[in-house]
């Protein structure tokens, strides 16, 4: 008697163990074929990213017969790099880099400066005004570049800052900022006060606390922040192409539309090869900077 009673609560209990397993089973499938048609999507977002790149590095490395073939070659079987000779032997290339590696170190430092002081007065402090200020940053966000060409040439006429490069950097800061402003303000909205506090009790001043707890913290931010700055400034085209007008002025963007002519007249190759040259720089500030860039985004997004 005493071994029925001990076999009936099993008997009980594994009844809806079965269920709850298969259950348990079906969500683990379910998941991994979920997980896998997110890698697939993933997979083809990638491929559809990096092809022009792929496709423009190549094309640099090809002969002129492979180049203007109606059959197209994924990978060339005698790479040459004749273009990136006739790229580089192009009037004014030296003049076009250092112009753009002027300008760009500039617009990044100013943007930077600027926007982490206008950043840290909008969320540390409350002043008359401030909403009002955001909403004047969103708006200029919001402004089409291309329309204000002309009343931009116009102010930068008048007060003699047109071919030169302190009015694109003038240009540039102008529509980076608000952009700068506004993701340091997030990111610093996301630092706890009470940090800056506790190092004030213990002994620190104001401008202590400011240098060794808060610009620490900030850094992921600016750093993001000045890849984007760097990014947009370095491929920026139709300022650059409108305000400067001699070629020894001229920035990389420019540079390259120098290149293109007619369908039958431009040279491919070398311009596949000034292309990949005008990238490389990019590259490799975004590798120098790539281990802080994924988590000042994402602190960037806490508030805004």
């Amino acid at each position: 008697m005493t071994s029925a009673t001990e076999t009936a609560p099993t008997v009980v209990t594994s009844a809806p163990a079965r269920p709850r397993r298969a259950s348990l089973v079906r969500r683990a499938r379910r998941r991994r074929l979920t997980r896998a048609i997110w890698n697939l999507v993933g997979l083809v977002v990638f491929v559809v990213m990096v092809f022009p790149v792929f496709w423009m590095v190549s094309t640099a490395l090809k002969p002129d017969a492979e180049i203007v073939s109606f059959t197209p070659t994924w990978f060339t079987s005698e790479p040459t790099l004749a273009h990136f000779r006739d790229a580089i032997d192009r009037p004014y290339f030296w003049d076009v880099v250092k112009n753009s590696l002027l300008v760009v170190a500039a617009v990044v430092v100013v943007s930077m400066v600027l926007a982490f002081l206008a950043a840290v007065a909008l969320a540390k402090y409350r002043f008359t005004g401030r909403k009002v200020f955001v909403v004047l940053m969103i708006g200029i966000l919001m402004l089409p570049a291309a329309g204000l060409v002309i009343p931009l040439y116009v102010v930068l006429a008048r007060y003699g800052m047109t071919n030169t490069l302190t009015g694109l950097v003038a240009v540039h800061v102008t529509f980076l900022l608000p952009f700068a402003v506004w993701t340091l303000r997030g990111f610093i909205l996301g630092i706890p006060r009470e940090l800056e506090e506790a190092a004030m009790v213990d002994g620190s001043s104001r401008l202590g606390a400011f240098v060794r707890i808060l610009l620490p913290l900030v850094m992921p931010g600016l750093v993001a922040t000045s890849v984007f700055v760097f990014i947009t400034s370095w491929n920026e085209y139709v300022f650059a192409n409108v305000i400067l007008s001699d070629q020894s002025n001229h920035t990389l963007t420019v540079w390259l539309s120098y290149f293109y002519g007619t369908s039958r007249n431009t040279d491919w190759g070398a311009l596949m090869a000034a292309s990949t040259l005008t990238a490389i720089p990019v590259v490799i500030f975004f590798l120098l900077v790539q281990r802080k860039i994924a988590f000042g985004l994402t602190a960037g997004a806490v508030k805004a």
